[in-house]
């Protein structure tokens, strides 16, 4: 049984749909990546998923599956007077033991434990990403949410994460659903990807999938460096 199915989702907003027949589903240890332009519905579907919005449809979770999720951003006041180990433990998960301890999460994402003693309003943008990752995984989730991991840190930094994200991948036999704006993230990263523009645009392997025709359907105009991207893809 799947990890997470998807059937016929629909979400509806002052008379107006926001999401669609939306179909799909998740295996253990799958990378799925979620595309589709600014207003396609991408964070609806991640709301829906963590019961913070009514929908009509089946969401079904396999039988014990936990789900961890990391939001866009977190908004914090830059004086925030509160360590990293009292935001790791502020709100614990179900499920949370000696093994999965501040500790112990902050060397999953390759953290030394001298971060405890930090202000989370001290921390990096790269710094505050690996933090939020450390604390979805303290629950010991099977399913884990990324909406957009990397929008707001460098290069340098989304290339750390999301290999963290592949080695949690490895090591948990996680599933993971990604929201991402990148197409070469999709490619590298995502076995399969979910095409949103408020319905479903597409549903498979990137490399099958992701056709000209269908990025046209979906952002409403061609992308260009969609050639360039299938080609590096091919000769890996």
């Amino acid at each position: 049984m799947p990890i997470l199915e998807v059937k016929n989702l629909s979400v509806w907003r002052d008379r107006k749909p926001v999401l669609e027949g939306i179909s799909f589903s998740v295996e253990k240890g799958e990378n799925l990546a979620v595309i589709g332009p600014n207003g396609a519905g991408k964070t609806t579907l991640f709301r829906a998923i963590l019961g913070a919005q009514k929908f009509r449809g089946e969401i079904i979770k396999a039988e014990g599956a936990r789900i961890g999720y990391v939001p866009q951003k977190l908004d914090l006041e830059r004086d925030l007077p509160i360590t990293v180990r009292e935001f790791l433990t502020l709100m614990p998960h179900e499920g949370t033991d000696k093994n999965h301890s501040p500790e112990s999460v902050l060397s999953m994402v390759g953290l030394a434990t001298e971060f405890l003693k930090r202000k989370i309003g001290e921390l990096s943008s790269g710094e505050l990403q690996r933090i939020m990752v450390a604390w979805s995984v303290i629950g010991h989730p099977d399913l884990l949410l990324f909406d957009e991991p990397t929008a707001s840190i460098d290069i340098a930094g989304q290339e750390t994460v999301y290999e963290l994200l592949r080695k949690l991948q490895d090591e948990r036999g996680l599933a993971i659903i990604i929201i991402s704006h990148d197409l070469s993230v999709v490619y590298k990263y995502a076995g399969k990807v979910l095409c949103l523009n408020k319905d479903q645009i597409c549903f498979g392997p990137p490399a099958e999938v992701l056709t000209p025709f269908e990025l046209e359907k979906l952002y409403g105009e061609k992308k260009k460096f969609y050639y360039h991207i299938h080609e590096k893809h091919g000769t890996n």
